[in-house]
């Protein structure tokens, strides 16, 4: 039987909400919600963030798709973006937010902020 936390590649979309419920279940029966401030998840997330950045870092500009990187780069580029994600949706649960809704009024915003044509 599989558990909740391990899962093979499908095509099934996952939502914002089952990744934040997904996350709140793992860090609760590690008992690692009591770690898990404003402040530390934002200071894991500006961590992650940063090894994302190392992947990038000396490459030039790369083309879209990535052709020219190896399946292991490419598999070490998911990881630490789903690093990222992961640690921003929790930041966002733990303060209180709906990060998916979020997104979506900024969209909006955005598009009134710079219409089409300008």
């Amino acid at each position: 039987m599989e558990s909740s936390f391990e899962c093979g590649r499908n095509t099934k979309d996952v939502s914002l909400h089952e990744l934040r419920d997904r996350l709140q279940e793992f860090a609760e029966i590690r008992g690692w919600e009591q770690y898990h401030s404003p402040r530390n998840l934002l200071l894991a997330l500006v961590g992650e963030v940063g090894e994302l950045s190392e992947i990038f870092q000396w490459k030039g500009e790369v083309a879209k798709g990535l052709p020219n990187w190896s399946s292991d780069d490419k598999e070490h580029l998911e990881e630490e973006l789903s690093d990222v994600l992961l640690y921003l949706i929790r930041l966002a649960d733990v303060c209180g937010l709906d990060l998916g809704q979020a997104a979506l009024t900024k969209i909006v915003k955005n598009a009134r902020k710079y219409p089409v044509g300008n």
